[in-house]
């Protein structure tokens, strides 16, 4: 290790350093609002980091890392979604009781291994990066300590810990046949011994079987909706967004380097699980009344439209997933962050009921959430229509025609629930509910105006962040 390594590591020491100062704190004098600050304060450190980072990149620190402009894209995407869930989860973590400080360690040291996953270049790196995720939103999704928060963190223990047992499995037939763990070794030499292999196959498929779990693709999605459910608002968000975009980045860098048409069989895999995640996702969502678990089938299939991105070749591959990742992150944190400034301190606000008539009680919140909706659906002057447009030119540029036509499909079923929430939305309000009497949440709302400005800037004028997106992934 060098003076130069310790430069590139400084956004990754910055977010690993926060939450042990704020333990520290924390052991002196409990102070919700200092916990808070320190949070906000190690993600803006973090975020800075950035720019600091020194000439000569890529730059690899030890095997475990690489250090790209990539990995810099991805870990500047994590950060500020991290602060935004900071942000909504600082009032209404305030209007619970309990011992409220340790969320912001948690929260923290699963953006810590968020991070570790988009600078991964060996599956060591990889798996330290996904169990320190995990484990972190283990405690996360029962924070609350209800009913439903300790079933979502159960169940999200017993499929994650599953999930961790198939990867290492498959890890260890790629490891067995290759002989390394190490991405680009790992690549050169499967091309050498060519792409057929058994025990090669197998371990691949297992290594995309545990990301599958992760990232909640069909037929791997099925603890998604209760998690969803369960999780305390704020949580949510971060696990519908950061989590998996993390896990998505590092699946996109280790199947740019080990090429996935190279091996057909794999590639017919993945297809099959896009088409499925498409499905699943939309059709489940038609049966939901509650919003949360509408909005969990809904991030279903959207991560099966990316992976037709995912499936596609040249240089538009990158560029289209990154893009709609950005819109995706905006998009979905905006949605659940309606849902956390409207909960109250008993439930969140998660029933398609506590919706109705919002625009007559709290009409600036009925429009952010409508813009968030339309965007989901891909509608035109919004950054989810630009992502979209982006996927299907992917798609169609590799000849990928019956996912695109899945996709285009799939859309029109999804614009159903989208509408029909809007809708819900603007008739006349029956009973109230405490989830929409509640005072307005300053920070919540301030995080809502900026995702709504960035969401439509991205579907007006989205050429300086396509620019950017392709500047930045150029090497991948």
């Amino acid at each position: 290790m060098t003076a130069n390594d310790f430069g590139f590591l400084a956004p990754l020491l910055a977010i690993g350093i926060a939450p042990v100062v704020i333990m520290l704190a924390v052991a002196v004098r409990r102070s919700y609002v200092l916990s808070c600050g320190l949070a906000l304060g190690g993600i803006v450190a973090a975020f800075l980091a950035l720019f600091a980072v020194p000439q000569g990149m890529p730059h690899r620190v030890t095997s475990l890392l690489i250090f790209d402009n990539y990995a810099l894209l991805y870990m500047g995407l994590i950060f500020a979604s991290t602060f935004a869930v900071t942000l909504l989860a600082s009032e209404y973590l305030a209007a619970r009781k309990g011992d409220l400080e340790e969320f912001y360690v948690l929260l923290l040291l699963a953006c810590l291994g968020s991070s570790l996953l988009v600078v991964s270049n060996h599956f060591g790196a990889f798996f330290i990066g996904i169990e320190i995720l995990s484990i972190s939103l283990y405690a996360l999704i029962g924070y609350t300590r209800n009913g439903l928060s300790i079933e979502a963190g159960v169940k999200y223990l017993v499929l994650a810990a599953a999930s961790s047992g198939i990867f290492l499995f498959g890890i260890a037939l790629l490891y067995g046949e290759t002989g390394t763990m190490e991405f680009p070794l790992l690549a050169a030499r499967t091309a050498a011994q060519g792409t057929n292999g058994l025990i090669l196959t197998a371990g691949l498929a297992l290594v995309v079987a545990g990301i599958g779990f992760k990232l909640a693709v069909a037929p791997f999605h099925m603890w998604t909706a209760d998690v969803y459910e369960g999780a305390p608002a704020p949580v949510t968000a971060f696990v519908a967004t950061v989590s998996k975009g993390a896990v998505f980045a590092l699946l996109l860098r280790f199947f740019a380097i080990v090429d996935i048409n190279a091996h057909h069989s794999l590639f017919a895999a993945v297809a099959v699980i896009a088409v499925l995640s498409m499905f699943a996702g939309n059709l489940l969502a038609l049966l939901q009344n509650n919003v949360k678990r509408i909005l969990a089938y809904s991030s279903i299939a959207h991560l099966g439209y990316l992976l037709v991105a995912f499936l596609a070749s040249g240089a538009m591959r990158v560029t289209a997933v990154s893009f709609y990742l950005v819109a995706y992150f905006i998009t979905t944190l905006g949605a659940f962050g309606v849902v956390t400034v409207l909960s109250g301190k008993e439930r969140d606000a998660d029933d398609i009921e506590d919706y109705r008539g919002l625009f007559t009680r709290r009409p600036w919140t009925a429009l952010i959430f409508s813009a968030m909706l339309l965007s989901l659906a891909g509608i035109p002057l919004t950054a989810g229509f630009i992502g979209k447009f982006y996927v299907i030119a992917a798609g169609a540029g590799s000849a990928l025609w019956l996912l695109v036509v899945m996709l285009v499909l799939n859309s029109a079923i999804g614009l159903y629930y989208y509408l029909r929430l809007m809708v819900v939305m603007y008739v006349s309000p029956g009973e109230e509910k405490v989830a929409v009497t509640l005072p307005l949440s300053v920070t919540g709302y301030l995080v809502l105006a900026v995702l709504v400005i960035l969401l439509v800037w991205l579907g007006i004028y989205p050429a300086p962040v396509i620019e950017l997106i392709r500047s930045m992934t150029a090497g991948i």
